[in-house]
């Protein structure tokens, strides 16, 4: 399979945890749709003690996975939001 684009998007998004609101990353969102993974490559502000794991509330927000060759994180649906 392919390697995402390596120049990467431009417009940077943050990800707040859901249940208490706490900023979890800034992150460089490609495309218009929801948030389902989180490439490591491009996130640019970490905000996190633990790998997925919220560090307010302590809710596990996303697990780790290898998508496409490279390190990511799998969101899990409805525990985070961006603006």
């Amino acid at each position: 399979m392919a390697k995402p684009n390596a120049k990467g998007p431009v417009k940077t998004v943050q990800i707040f945890c859901a249940r208490c609101r706490c900023q979890l990353y800034k992150y460089r969102k490609g495309g218009k749709g929801a948030l389902v993974k989180c490439f490591k490559s491009r996130i640019v502000e970490d905000y996190t003690d633990e790998e997925g794991i919220c560090p307010s509330c302590n809710s596990q927000f996303a697990r780790s996975a290898m998508i496409r060759g490279e390190r990511s994180l799998k969101i899990v649906g409805g525990k985070v939001h961006m603006k």
